[in-house]
């Protein structure tokens, strides 16, 4: 039984930062992948961050690219997302995500509809 608990979500002004952190808990296979998305009220769920659980390259949205990043402590098996300059246009509710597909040894999907685990989601909050 895979489960995934997000912790780190709050209120923070423009400008700020928050590290959002997922637990992972189950089987996770060395190709899986781990994302972020998120989903603001009225709009799609959308992916913020992406990347092998076994390490190698990430993915990053356009919107957040550069003042985000995803990291993962495998021997913890936890995955964060450090969150910087944060705006007002970056208030959602972030989930994290698990993808167990196969898909070659550096490939995994961007969409939301692949990733078969999740979380509850946390609420991040930036006031203006």
């Amino acid at each position: 039984q895979v489960q995934l608990v997000e912790s780190g979500g709050g209120l923070v002004q423009t400008g700020g930062s928050l590290r959002l952190s997922c637990a992972v808990s189950g089987r996770t296979p060395s190709w899986s992948a781990v994302g972020w998305f998120r989903q603001a009220p009225g709009k799609e769920r959308e992916i913020v961050a992406a990347s092998h659980w076994s390490g190698g390259s990430t993915y990053y949205a356009d919107s957040v690219q550069g003042r985000f990043t995803i990291s993962r402590d495998n021997s913890k098996y936890t995955v964060d997302l450090q969150m910087n300059s944060l705006k007002p246009e970056d208030t959602a509710i972030y989930y994290c995500a698990l993808d167990r597909t196969y898909y070659g040894d550096t490939r995994y999907s961007t969409a939301a509809h692949a990733y078969d685990y999740w979380g509850k989601g946390t609420q991040v909050t930036v006031s203006a």
